[in-house]
């Protein structure tokens, strides 16, 4: 089950943005975050929920889409996410998350996926443009955006061709495919 969650899980980018995720989800899913591991116990994250239309549109402007896709900005309309976690670091709480933020947010998409969802994680963020959209205070860091919703596409993984390209990429009939280097290639000893 859990290796089923975890193939399913991949980095979707168009959405059927008609499809509403409701708030209560979301604080589901947030709610996986909370009870995950946290280093020294500190619990410094903090997130930020969006899953109405406006403020979704003023966060999906901060984000950039698919840097191995060249020719493509981003889904279009219709194709956008239905909602957002915006995950942030609350500096008032420690000095550091440490690795936090990613453990969260593979149990927020895992959990994502078990219902039906998908998303994307965002690093590749305007931040000083999300800070001033989403009008938050200084003391919290931001750290990525989860981006989610009913997927439109399908995603496939690939072993890595011989000439070793790890870059993802769309077919003519918009399959996604992701390159995965082999276990034995993973496995030093």
């Amino acid at each position: 089950m859990l290796k089923e969650l975890v193939v399913k899980n991949r980095s979707y980018r168009r959405f059927h943005e008609e499809v509403r995720i409701e708030r209560g989800t979301l604080r589901q899913l947030v709610e996986l975050a909370r009870l995950s591991s946290s280093g020294a116990n500190l619990q410094s994250l903090k997130y930020l929920l969006s899953a109405e239309p406006e403020k979704n549109a003023r966060i999906f402007t901060t984000l950039g889409w698919a840097g191995y896709l060249k020719d493509w900005d981003g889904p279009v309309e219709r194709e956008r996410p239905s909602a957002y976690i915006v995950m942030l670091f609350d500096s008032a709480i420690a000095k550091t998350c440490f690795w936090d933020h990613g453990i969260a947010a593979q149990s927020i998409m895992l959990g994502a996926v078990e219902q039906g969802l998908g998303g994307c994680m965002f690093g590749n963020v305007n931040r000083d443009e999300l800070r001033r959209v989403l009008d938050l205070d200084e003391r919290f860091e931001i750290l990525m955006v989860l981006a989610l919703g009913k997927p439109k596409e399908e995603v496939r993984l690939v072993p890595l061709p011989p000439d070793g390209d790890i870059r993802y990429y769309r077919d003519a009939d918009g399959m996604h495919y992701v390159p995965k280097r082999s276990l034995e290639e993973i496995i030093l000893g």
